[in-house]
């Protein structure tokens, strides 16, 4: 586990101050609600810093700042450009960035006005990232803690949440279903995936998709970890719009399942005897992945039956 620190506004505004004169008088605030991999704070109206809280995210600095200006001239919604590389300094140790600020709020169903359009609207977004050309580009490893590889890198995880859930979920169905993603191994081509495509990554203004932030996890690779929105946010409907769009075929949509499953396993075991919002939610994904669905409906017979 990264030993995370703590970073505060004053903090942020000595190493604006003495890296960026030119924005040391804009106010530097907390976001409503940071990440877990960056502290992010608001630089004046229309910027946004954003500092890694660990060694293992900071090196997803460099990354961004390379590939994110390419991908913005090729992508069909806006993300975040990198304005500004920022130096370790005032007691910090890591590279940061500054970025241009995105409106929007995070992703939930109350705030999608169509599901279904929501749904083709990030499926197009995706096949656009897919297309673009993949010379270069950063293989799967610890800047992005192997999205884009083998989900066996998570079988240890998943396979203690299962032990923790016996007696809680059907661990029988959902062992399987794990076993069933890691048998169908990606040996396809290379292409674009973003890595992290969860509600809090996805911005959302007059209930449409308006912006895809946090590529921090992004590389070439399997694009299958990009497919587990599709049980932890869009409906059954969306789905369906969703895989049809995107022409997934049943061993990728099963590794997507499997990418959705682990982290969802990992969060209901946290969260056994807990009745909070963060444990509802695991349980209500947990459902979406598992509800109707067979080995039968995961390979070989497409999504018969799976909502």
């Amino acid at each position: 586990m990264p030993r995370r620190i703590t970073v505060d506004a004053e903090q942020a505004r000595r190493l604006i101050g003495d890296q960026f004169p030119q924005w040391a008088d804009l106010p530097v605030r907390p976001v409503a609600k940071s990440g877990w991999d960056n502290v992010t704070f608001h630089l004046g109206d229309d910027m946004v810093v954003r500092l890694p809280t660990a060694s293992e995210y900071a090196l997803a600095v460099e990354k961004e700042q390379r590939w994110l200006p390419a991908l913005a001239t090729q992508l069909p919604l806006p993300i975040p450009v990198p304005l500004a590389q920022g130096k370790p300094g005032a007691d910090y140790s890591f590279p940061w960035s500054i970025y241009q600020w995105l409106r929007g709020e995070p992703a939930d169903a109350g705030r999608i006005a169509d599901p279904v359009r929501f749904a083709l609207d990030l499926a197009e977004f995706l096949a656009a990232l897919q297309s673009v050309d993949t010379a270069d580009g950063p293989q799967p490893g610890k800047h992005n803690w192997f999205r884009g590889a083998t989900l066996r890198t998570y079988d240890g995880l998943a396979q203690r949440a299962l032990t923790a859930l016996g007696g809680h979920v059907d661990v029988a169905l959902a062992r399987e279903i794990w076993q069933t993603a890691l048998d169908t191994p990606w040996d396809g081509v290379d292409v674009w995936f973003h890595g992290d495509i969860a509600p809090g990554n996805l911005l959302v203004d007059g209930g449409a998709l308006t912006a895809v932030i946090d590529f921090g996890t992004s590389g070439v690779g399997d694009p299958s970890c990009d497919l587990a929105i599709a049980w932890t946010l869009l409906t059954a409907e969306g789905r369906q719009a969703f895989r049809e769009r995107l022409a997934v075929d049943d061993a990728t949509w099963a590794r997507g399942r499997g990418w959705a499953l682990w982290k969802t396993l990992v969060a209901c075991a946290q969260t056994v005897g807990r009745t909070d919002e963060e444990a509802m939610d695991a349980r209500r994904i947990l459902g979406e992945i598992v509800d109707n669905c067979t080995i039968r409906t995961v390979i070989g017979t497409g999504e018969q039956g799976a909502k």
